[in-house]
């Protein structure tokens, strides 16, 4: 019997009122009424490679003092007071018996960086384990206490051909290379370029031209079928020319050992290669529970020169198991368009237990709340509890579950969360009855990009006319942005006032606002609700109605925009 999410779905297979629950959820960690330390370790760069021996390189050591049972928290004995005068750990990381780095450590201590060198370990593809050791004594205490935890160093050799996608821990960026192979430094991406079927881009090889033009950074071909090697040359080679990354999906045949063997042997050697891609919603699908990992596992035996990506549908459904199986885990949230309540094709409720509905476990918007509906969606104007309208917020509440849950687990360091807004609708007999308008759209972007997401990638292309606009409008003030995104020393804040979704990244010298309007009427934001003056703010990006005020800003219905301010 038919099952999405683990549901049933289907009422002349499974009744409603029969349907067990699907399992699967995430376990919350307990609560705990005393201090605990979550110690953890990471390298700073993954991977290294022998050009990289004779710069400086560093562990992270994070050293959140929590109350919550997350993975490898143990029990901290404090003296009174605040954290900031409870002394500090002494930290050691050693290889192999051999210490690399020494230093004291502050509690609660976020990508602390302890430099070694390179220079004496032997290159391997197989990662070393790095062991992390902490010692903390209480004010008056005889008896330290002692914390371990260890991480995977990869230190690679040189790649012979190809290039190198490295991942900057401290940021959650990724590093390349220029696609163009034509040499030059490593650099932050900020990945950015729409799912689109092979066969549209190898039909007419001037839409690489075109997507280049607008902006974007990446694309990321969709094979329907096997290709010839001489038109997958072509189309990638042609990406290469325009300096465009490329993500290689193997969503067919990722369970499959002989085909991955094979896909990646053909295809790691490209210099624009970015990162492979995996389980197409394998949580969805309910595929076996290690199947990303066994994938992962031997695509990185066979090249560990670049991350492996997946995107997980489901909104709590063995996510561990399935994220297990990725560096870069992405959400697909697509609430335009879509009843959230009943079921378009099924005719039945969505609820945690049965149902699908197109947008897993999501929320309507609240009763009351005529700000949040689009035009011409009710007959009436009052909102009723189960509306079925579809809440921005539950793109960002996707994207912010997703990182919680690697923080629960020791990821947050190892893994990041790209998002996949929606690009498309209005297909007769689908969940969607429209696509999402290009302000639309963006709003699901920027409010993904607010709560953590490093990577964007519509799904699909060919795309509204007015989605594509908008997307290559952001894509081409990105450059602008993303230095705050991937600037380590910055410090994000989230905000929600009145309907409007705001992040703030304060440097040392400016401060980048990106704000959203989830209604579809007009609001005012004073400068003060974030905690800043709007000392010389400029605009770096705009979607629909955006405009500086005196006090604040303004934004029309779904408008957005991003600011650059001077840092007080």
């Amino acid at each position: 019997m038919c099952r999405r999410c683990g549901k049933y779905y289907n009422a002349s297979q499974m009744p409603q009122s029969q349907a067990p629950p699907p399992g699967g959820l995430f376990s919350l960690p307990a609560a705990s009424q005393d201090p605990l330390l979550a110690f953890r370790c990471a390298p700073a760069i993954k991977p290294y490679l022998v050009e990289d021996a004779t710069s400086p390189a560093a562990v992270l050591i994070d050293s959140p003092v929590v109350y919550s049972e997350i993975v490898g928290a143990q029990s901290i004995s404090l003296p009174p007071g605040s954290l900031s005068s409870a002394g500090t750990l002494n930290v050691s990381v050693s290889l192999g018996g051999k210490m690399l780095a020494n230093s004291a450590v502050p509690l609660n201590a976020t990508a602390y960086e302890m430099p070694f060198h390179l220079e004496g370990i032997t290159p391997q593809v197989t990662p070393y384990n790095l062991s992390c050791q902490a010692t903390y004594s209480a004010g008056g205490s005889s008896s330290p206490q002692t914390f371990n935890t260890s991480a995977a160093l990869y230190f690679l050799p040189d790649p012979t051909s190809g290039a190198v996608t490295k991942t900057d821990l401290r940021t959650g960026a990724l590093l390349a290379k220029p696609a163009n192979g034509q040499g030059g430094d490593y650099q932050p991406v900020f990945p950015i370029g729409f799912y689109t079927e092979f066969e549209y881009l190898a039909s007419n090889l001037t839409v690489i031209d075109e997507l280049q033009a607008q902006g974007f950074t990446i694309v990321h071909p969709i094979f329907e079928y096997t290709p010839d090697s001489t038109t997958v040359f072509d189309v990638f080679n042609r990406a290469q020319e325009r300096g465009m990354y490329f993500m290689y999906d193997m969503r067919y045949d990722y369970q499959n050992s002989a085909s991955v063997t094979q896909q990646v042997n053909s295809y790691k050697n490209w210099t624009n290669l970015l990162v492979w891609y995996t389980g197409d919603e394998p949580d969805g699908s309910s595929d076996p529970l290690n199947g990303t990992s066994n994938a992962y596992d031997l695509i990185h035996n066979i090249d560990g020169y670049h991350p492996v990506s997946l995107v997980l549908n489901c909104q709590d459904y063995y996510w561990s198991s399935y994220a297990a199986g990725a560096d870069i885990v992405m959400q697909d949230v697509y609430m335009i368009g879509v009843n959230v309540n009943v079921s378009a094709r099924f005719n039945t409720s969505c609820t945690t237990v049965y149902g699908v509905c197109g947008c897993d476990n999501c929320s309507p918007i609240p009763a009351g709340d005529t700000s949040a509906v689009p035009p011409n969606t009710l007959s009436s104007d009052s909102v009723p509890a189960n509306s079925g309208i579809g809440s921005f917020f539950d793109v960002s509440d996707r994207v912010s579950s997703f990182r919680n849950r690697m923080e629960v687990m020791g990821w947050e360091r190892t893994k990041a969360v790209w998002t996949v807004p929606q690009a498309f609708g209005g297909d007769p007999g689908d969940y969607w009855t429209r696509s999402p308008t290009g302000q639309e759209w963006v709003v699901a972007t920027l409010i993904s990009i607010n709560h953590g997401a490093l990577g964007v990638v519509p799904w699909t292309d060919p795309t509204p006319a007015d989605i594509k606009a908008n997307a290559s409008s952001l894509a081409l003030s990105l450059p602008k942005i993303t230095p705050f995104l991937f600037n380590q020393t910055s410090v994000r804040s989230n905000y929600v006032v009145g309907g409007v979704d705001i992040a703030t990244w304060i440097t040392s010298n400016q401060t980048l606002v990106i704000a959203t309007n989830t209604y579809y009427v007009s609001q005012s934001v004073n400068w003060g609700d974030v905690g800043l003056d709007g000392n010389g703010a400029t605009s770096v990006f705009s979607s629909g109605s955006a405009a500086v005020t005196s006090p604040g800003f303004t934004l029309g219905s779904v408008g957005s925009a991003a600011f650059v301010l001077a840092s007080a």
